[in-house]
């Protein structure tokens, strides 16, 4: 197949008025790539998971609201206007799309399942929920923690807090802050608490709601990885349960860091199959 790519960033019009960047490579089947926290197309792993893609899909990666060259909202920030955005860029793929989907933007595109987005076939990559004892649940609070530290200018901390949130070792933490990637988190720091207002609520140690993913229809791969923590494979494992047409796939030797080589094969068996 011709691989394509557009010369330049393409803008969806969100319901709300937001522009929101995307970037097209390949030809075939759409699929759009949904972002964890932290990340956008210039730092993270969207655009290594569109170029081992796009030999198969047309490949749709987006910057979410307020990060990257997307603008910050037209309105105060919503879980309901992160939907909008990618039911945006599925109109702008054609009208429906396979959707790619990481960590907290694994759960975005769970809860766009959820409202009838119509999305063809939906790949879910860790969402990082605790549903078990296996892990203490996170502070309920720590949307509006991380939200206090923003709007006091305290843009650091705020990533601090998080990367310790997700399990980084706290020696590597400093280390952080004298790489180049510093600056770009810290850039888009006002996002986490957006992030994990998606999440919290499913972090508290408890299990999934009895039928809460029953509304999702589109056939479905909850993925994890074979080397992540033991609560981080058990919530795939429930959400693979309470999605009705889910199977779950555990990556041998993979983390909660998307690796696109060994996560592609995968994704296009699910998809093409």
């Amino acid at each position: 197949m011709t691989r394509t790519i557009t010369q330049s960033t393409e803008f969806a019009t969100s319901a709300d008025g937001t522009r929101i960047a995307y970037e097209v490579t390949g030809s075939g089947p759409a699929l759009v790539i949904v972002d964890g926290a932290l990340c956008q197309r210039a730092m993270g792993p969207s655009r290594g998971l569109a170029e081992a893609l796009d030999g198969s899909f047309t490949v749709h990666a987006y910057d979410r609201r307020a990060r990257g060259e997307s603008d910050a909202g037209a309105s105060p920030y919503a879980l309901a206007r992160e939907i909008e955005d990618l039911v945006a860029l599925i109109e702008a793929a054609g009208g429906t799309a396979h959707v790619f989907a990481m960590s907290s933007g694994a759960a975005l595109a769970l809860e766009a399942g959820r409202q009838g987005v119509p999305i063809d076939r939906l790949v879910a990559y860790e969402a990082p929920f605790i549903v078990d004892d296996t892990h203490p649940g996170n502070d309920p609070q720590l949307p509006q923690r991380l939200q206090n530290m923003v709007d006091g200018g305290r843009r650091g901390d705020a990533v601090k807090t998080f990367l310790r949130t997700v399990g980084m070792p706290a020696p590597l933490i400093p280390l952080m802050r004298l790489m180049p990637a510093w600056k770009q988190m810290t850039g888009v720091a006002h996002t986490l608490p957006y992030d994990l207002s998606i999440v919290i609520d499913h972090e508290q140690g408890r299990p999934l709601p009895a039928g809460y993913y029953d509304d999702v229809r589109s056939d479905t791969l909850v993925i994890a990885g074979g080397k992540s923590p033991e609560y981080m494979r058990n919530a795939q494992a429930a959400i693979a349960d309470a999605v009705p047409t889910a199977r779950l796939e555990i990556l041998p030797g993979q983390t909660h860091m998307v690796k696109p080589k060994a996560v592609a094969p995968v994704v296009t068996r699910f998809l093409l199959d």
